[in-house]
């Protein structure tokens, strides 16, 4: 018990003094999870706007494959781009992986069914008649759509805080893409992984004292924005 407190003071202070370790690795995690949502909302909030709004042959299968992709482990996924971005895979000549901006891509495919199926959702809930309506009064198809996206942005705007929270929580798609080179690829997760084997608790516990600040924060939003949405 008492190597585990003298552990927490020393994570303590590692947090109050600013280490730079701290920093570097805190700094890229924000990074790479603020790069990767970013990437992922582009490509799924019109892609779940799209879905949610549009009847097509498939759009149950759709569907299903979109939630049964919410629920696929990290490894899976950083292992499956891991094969296509090593250099004898089909986008080797990208030369992505072990980067900062492997990690930023693998991250945002992890995200994207969270950001596609949570926009889905908020969309579909609208009435449909809100549309019409907005039709009906002269409004061009382009104004009803943000007519749409107005109503829905409270569930559009919890899926993408919902998806930096998944990604600045990750380490499967990290470790793997990243290699967890240190002063290159490390982020939070994995320093903590590492530092675990090596016995540093006091980084490893300042690092997950840090992350869960950060998942606090992301949460307090998320339910801020769900209550604001529910007004």
């Amino acid at each position: 018990m008492q190597t585990l407190l003298d552990a927490l003071a020393s994570a303590l202070r590692l947090i109050v003094t600013l280490d730079a370790d701290v920093l570097e690795y805190a700094g890229r995690t924000l990074l790479i999870g603020l790069a990767a949502t970013i990437l992922a909302s582009l490509l799924g909030v019109p892609l779940g706007v799209l879905i949610a709004e549009r009847e097509f042959p498939g759009k149950r299968a759709l569907v299903t494959l979109l939630n049964t992709l919410l629920a696929v482990p990290t490894v899976v996924v950083g292992l499956t781009l891991y094969v296509l971005l090593s250099r004898h895979g089909p986008l080797g000549s990208l030369q992505l992986l072990f980067t900062v901006r492997g990690i930023i891509l693998g991250e945002a495919v992890l995200v994207l069914p969270i950001v596609t199926t949570f926009t889905l959702t908020a969309v579909a809930r609208i009435d449909r008649d809100v549309r019409r309506t907005a039709l009906a009064l002269g409004a061009s198809h382009g104004q009803a759509f943000w007519t749409v996206m107005r109503e829905a942005r409270f569930g559009v705007l919890a899926a993408v805080i919902a998806a930096f929270g998944r990604v600045i929580s990750e380490v499967g798609v990290a470790m793997i893409l990243g290699g967890n080179i240190d002063r290159f690829t490390r982020t939070m997760t994995t320093a903590i992984v590492l530092n675990v084997d090596m016995g540093n608790l006091a980084l490893a516990l300042a690092l997950g004292i840090v992350l869960l600040g950060v998942a606090l924060a992301v949460n307090v939003l998320l339910q801020s924005l769900q209550g604001g949405g529910g007004q």
